[in-house]
């Protein structure tokens, strides 16, 4: 059945199919006899708890960050499995992100190019459908910068977007790493990244004294990176006391593609998610390892289209992993193979 509806779903724009499945779906959850018929995986995905970073997971399985930018999908999603959903990035300001069409499929390749340029409607609009989160789903809140705030006053985007969803948001991710906001990796150099980080943690500390209630921060790096940036960020992260790291995000690689290179081309810039990342993204995860204390937890994302290949991340020394291309290729069937590791 799910085949049959990807083949349909597939003659649509990427984007536009994203939405008009997921607001269906929206709207079958709220008949309970539907809902119970056409998401019966969280019913055998909750027994695999973890702990990271002092959150107990129900599974090793999270959904990553950008495919529910605004909090809009979490009573719908959250009963598909997933031990933990990740929403946004989210900004300050609402931003309509890059022209379309910036979503795009690559089918040989079971894969995803995208240049959406953080979209979304901003962190108060976040705050308001976050009041009214599914109880006992576990979410993170993943924060950027808006394109038009330049890097040198970027930390105050982070800063606001913190405060504003602490409350309602178990763990947050900074995200410097996507290719699709121009200048956006410079803060993963080494002054702005450690300044950034800082000021990230700081601020946390003081709302979370006045919460009584603490919220790890993880942060979200790029694959494109030698083993020499890699270090550097290891060494970045446990100075700063950054509680753990997501490896990895997009790539602006197209080396590994089976595609027809007239197509790859017409698409244009963008980052690449899905299987031909898989294995750039395990030698990224490894490398971040070895440099990493064994206490400072790593959640690793990329090119996970199987239980294996997710099993496999895990070897590597992956605490958790997150899915984005792999739960459009495979679908909810994915999540539930990957909810009994």
């Amino acid at each position: 059945m799910f085949k049959i509806a990807r083949k349909i779903l597939f003659l649509l724009p990427a984007e536009t199919a994203h939405y008009f499945t997921m607001n269906i779906l929206m709207v079958l959850v709220r008949v309970p006899v539907l809902s119970w018929l056409i998401f019966p995986t969280r019913r055998n995905t909750q027994n695999s708890f973890t702990e990271v970073c002092g959150i107990h997971f129900p599974n090793k399985v999270g959904l990553a960050a950008g495919f529910d930018k605004n909090a809009d999908y979490l009573h719908c999603l959250s009963k598909m499995g997933f031990g933990h959903i990740e929403v946004g990035t989210v900004t300050p300001v609402a931003q309509s992100g890059n022209p379309k069409p910036r979503l795009f499929r690559l089918p040989k390749d079971q894969a995803l190019i995208n240049r959406m340029g953080f979209n979304n409607l901003g962190v108060d609009h976040m705050v308001k459908r976050l009041k009214n989160r599914p109880k006992g789903l576990i979410i993170g809140g993943n924060i950027g910068k808006n394109k038009a705030t330049p890097n040198a006053e970027a930390v105050n985007d982070y800063l606001i977007c913190l405060e504003k969803l602490f409350p309602y948001v178990d763990y947050f991710t900074v995200n410097v790493s996507s290719p699709n906001t121009p200048g956006l990796r410079e803060l993963q150099d080494k002054e702005p990244l450690t300044h950034l980080l800082k000021t990230v943690i700081q601020k946390r500390d003081k709302i979370a004294s006045t919460y009584s209630i603490n919220r790890p921060v993880f942060l979200k790096i790029a694959p494109d990176m030698d083993d020499a940036q890699i270090k550097e960020i290891a060494q970045i992260i446990e100075e700063t006391k950054t509680d753990g790291v997501i490896v990895n995000n997009t790539t602006v690689d197209r080396s590994n593609l089976t595609s027809d290179s007239p197509l790859v081309e017409s698409i244009g810039a963008g980052g690449l998610s899905g299987l031909p990342v898989y294995i750039k993204a395990n030698q990224t995860l490894q490398t971040m390892r070895n440099h990493l204390s064994p206490s400072i937890p790593i959640i690793g994302v990329g090119g996970i289209m199987n239980a294996s290949q997710a099993k496999e991340k895990i070897k590597k020394g992956a605490d958790l992993v997150q899915v984005y291309t792999g739960f459009v290729y495979g679908g909810i069937g994915l999540i539930k193979k990957l909810g009994k590791l």
